[in-house]
């Protein structure tokens, strides 16, 4: 039995929680199952929004599927996470990816805008 399906056997046995959707989702991601992954990970944050960790992933599906203001979102709200949990070296990891996204969507709308170039 795959880690997927033994995790989902769990789901399915009553026995959900923020760390199992949380594990859900990073395997799913590592699968590059994005739909999947974004489903588990916001799962995980409805049920503790201050899981920075699930945050953070679920930020880097988000922009793994292309939807990169969805990715902002998610960091932003990863960083709140970090401001009430302390956890500093997510932080630091959610604010790299974070920059990243930015870029991204500075570098399209420059292609979408080719005006700003000048």
């Amino acid at each position: 039995m795959s880690q997927i399906n033994s995790f989902k056997a769990m789901l399915e046995r009553g026995q959900d929680s923020e760390m199992l959707r949380m594990t859900l989702g990073s395997a799913y991601f590592k699968e590059g199952d994005m739909v999947r992954a974004v489903e588990h990970l916001q799962k995980a944050v409805e049920m503790k929004p201050d899981y920075s960790a699930a945050w953070k992933m679920l930020g880097r599906s988000l922009a793994a599927a292309g939807r990169l203001v969805d990715a902002i979102i998610a960091f932003d709200q990863g960083l709140q996470a970090v401001e009430s949990t302390g956890d500093k070296q997510t932080g630091k990891e959610i604010a790299v990816f974070r920059r990243r996204v930015q870029k991204q969507l500075e570098g399209d709308a420059s292609v979408e805008n080719p005006e700003c170039d000048s």
